[in-house]
């Protein structure tokens, strides 16, 4: 079989159409044509259905695919084993991870694996969007989900479960809510999400039945609304992981809600990369040890 034209049907997948592939290759959208028709020819069978749009791989196609992907990370794992030959582990790795759960916990993980692996260069972006793992800019990215996406490959690194906590002043002076239902009339800080799931689970008709609750701050920033907590200035709806040592030193008290009352605020954080990207040893590394501490 023609490896190079395997590869080339590699390319022409990953970029999704001809002229995408044409680009990146460097060649003619002809010549891409040209060379994918004379290699299903060779092998007498249609590999790609094409439409005006895009290109769907048949059922040949996705096989040859998947072989021709697998041959060429094995080929750079070869190259990559012998370029380090007798050389300590090192590379760049370069991944997004969430602003709140990044800074207040990996952050300190990261520092760890520099430690470990002082060869190796870390480009870590703090955000939340998932765009910069489907463009390619970051080799795996770290994300609060309520699901796995479809497109990538994704391990969970554990649940995130909410909790509501308040001063010991403030939950003197409001009251113990024992229930969601209660925090009608509270003070509540939480972040712009939780909001915007509480106010959709009060809406009349919709799961959970709750009453509409509005929240007296929100904040894409865990940090910020964790002190507006500690300042008592309102009861803190947060990932129990925010607030954790602060309920254990006392200075926030987790109010007693059921946890069926929150169940429904529960994502998970999922460590996701995209299939078809190559993984060097540095970045495979770097997965692993993340597994690990979250598991720990």
């Amino acid at each position: 079989m023609d490896q190079t034209a395997l590869s080339l049907l590699v390319d022409i997948i990953d970029a999704g159409n001809l002229s995408r592939a044409a680009s990146q290759l460097g060649m003619s959208r002809a010549n891409v044509s040209k060379r994918l028709n004379q290699f299903e020819r060779q092998l007498g069978a249609e590999l790609l259905r094409r439409s005006t749009r895009q290109l769907e791989p048949t059922e040949l196609g996705w096989q040859l695919y998947e072989h021709g992907r697998a041959i060429r990370h094995q080929l750079m794992a070869a190259q990559e084993s012998v370029q380090s030959l007798g050389k300590r582990l090192s590379g760049t790795v370069r991944l997004s991870v969430p602003s709140g759960f990044g800074q207040h916990t990996m952050a300190a993980w990261f520092m760890e694996f520099m430690a470990l692996y002082p060869a190796i260069t870390l480009n870590v972006i703090f955000d939340n969007d998932i765009e910069d793992l489907i463009k390619g800019a970051v080799d795996f990215s770290v994300r609060v989900m309520g699901e796995a996406p479809t497109h990538a490959v994704a391990h969970s690194l554990g649940d995130v479960e909410y909790v509501a906590c308040a001063t010991p002043a403030l939950a003197r002076e409001s009251g113990m809510p024992r229930t969601l239902d209660e925090f009608g009339d509270l003070p509540l800080i939480t972040s712009e999400l939780t909001g915007q799931k509480l106010l959709a689970a009060g809406r009349p008709g919709t799961a959970g039945g709750q009453p509409q609750i509005h929240p007296r701050l929100t904040s894409a920033n865990f940090f910020f609304l964790r002190d507006a907590i500690l300042q008592g200035l309102g009861v803190g709806l947060l990932p129990r992981y925010m607030v954790a040592r602060d309920i254990e030193a006392g200075t926030l008290l987790r109010l007693p809600l059921p946890p069926k009352d929150l169940a429904f605020l529960r994502t998970t954080m999922y460590l996701l990369y995209l299939p078809t990207r190559y993984q060097t040893r540095a970045v495979t590394t770097l997965i692993a040890f993340l597994r690990e501490k979250a598991a720990a």
